[in-house]
């Protein structure tokens, strides 16, 4: 009998058991939510991974391509001696802003000094010969071959003369146009040969940068277009300037060609030498397909991003052109219609359930995100 009783407990046990799991929602306490709250199929309330979405909007682009550029001097020269000679003043110091046509250095010239004199007293000597044999050959004194003689000996003075004071010149160095000397290279009473580095010549006032673009964009560059600069050594500067030329051939190997532009450094901030990161516009694209940046998911080398519609999420495969702060262009994969995902990107997946929460992102607050 104590064994009957022991079958009946465990049966009413299981069955309790069992009643309790088949009602489970419906118990506060065992479900672990309250009966009111509890979502069940059928009952209305919403499904689906919580997300916010974004709608895709048109608007025109302004095409933009980055490169990488070499600032230049305007114009640069290397300051060298063209003739022998000891260094008997230096007339600038390291840095110096200087005109064209200063005099920089001044080599001895005393010999050659001293040669010009001779060679010019040797040359009236020889026009005054000749303007005398001139005056007597209308009176038949002086024959005409003797005053072609003297016309010759009084031309090859002056060209004597001539060259000396070339070699006198070459004595002064002087600067070739208006710009920032660089380091002396030389010391006073110092022999130089010529080609020796004196030191060297920038004119700043004007920057060149130059740069390679890609064939493909050459029909939307024209000189004039503004171009924007900056470098890692200037973080805090951006410089404006325009094209100023573009190389008349295509380099074969790279497809790309060479584009100047030319900056104005009246503050002398930007030095020759220095690495430049190159923005220009190449175009504008109208009614492009912008969607937030935050609603690409890179996979693979290729970009996705999950095109909501109906409460299910689709994985769909686009292609990127064109970025804006906080915006991406599709050029491919989208119609222009359509409302993406914009967070829970790694926990979904292609036809998941999802519900919107909170309002549509839109593509300024997207910017306000991005900048912020």
């Amino acid at each position: 009998m104590k064994l009957w009783g022991q079958v009946i407990v465990v049966g009413l046990l299981a069955t309790a058991a069992g009643a309790a799991y088949y009602y489970r929602d419906s118990l506060p306490l065992v479900g672990g939510k309250p009966a009111a709250t509890a979502a069940r199929p059928g009952s209305g309330a919403p499904q689906g991974l919580p997300i916010q979405t974004a709608a895709a909007r048109r608007m025109d682009v302004t095409r933009t391509i980055e490169a990488v550029g070499t600032a230049q001097s305007n114009e640069a020269v290397t300051i060298t001696a063209k003739a022998n000679g000891i260094i008997e003043r230096i007339n600038f110091v390291e840095g110096q802003q200087v005109k064209a046509g200063a005099i920089l250095v001044e080599l001895e010239a005393g010999e050659s000094s001293a040669k010009i004199n001779e060679l010019r007293a040797a040359r009236d000597g020889a026009k005054l010969a000749y303007d005398r044999a001139l005056a007597l050959v209308a009176s038949r004194s002086v024959a005409q071959a003797r005053v072609d003689e003297l016309s010759k000996a009084y031309e090859a003075a002056e060209a004597r003369l001539t060259a000396e004071r070339a070699r006198f010149s070459d004595s002064v160095i002087r600067a070739p146009f208006n710009g920032k000397l660089g380091l002396r290279k030389v010391s006073l009473g110092a022999l130089v040969r010529p080609g020796d580095v004196i030191t060297t010549l920038d004119d700043t006032s004007v920057i060149k940068l130059e740069f390679d673009i890609p064939e493909t964009v050459l029909g939307g560059v024209a000189t004039g277009n503004i171009v924007t600069a900056r470098s890692d050594a200037l973080r805090e500067r951006k410089f404006e300037g325009t094209v100023s030329t573009i190389d008349s051939r295509i380099d074969p190997t790279t497809r790309a060609v060479r584009v100047r532009a030319r900056i104005q450094n009246a503050e002398d901030v930007i030095k020759p030498g220095m690495f430049m990161t190159v923005a220009l516009a190449v175009g504008t694209t109208r009614d492009a397909i912008m969607i937030p940046e935050e609603a690409l998911l890179a996979s693979g080398g290729e970009q996705f991003v999950y095109v909501i519609s109906d409460g299910k999420a689709t994985r769909t495969r686009v292609q990127v052109g064109q970025r804006l702060p906080g915006l991406a262009q599709v050029i491919e994969g989208l119609r222009g219609d359509e409302t993406v995902a914009v967070t829970g990107l790694q926990q979904l997946r292609d036809g998941m359930r999802v519900r919107a929460t909170g309002a549509p992102v839109s593509g300024s607050a997207a910017d306000r995100r991005s900048q912020g």
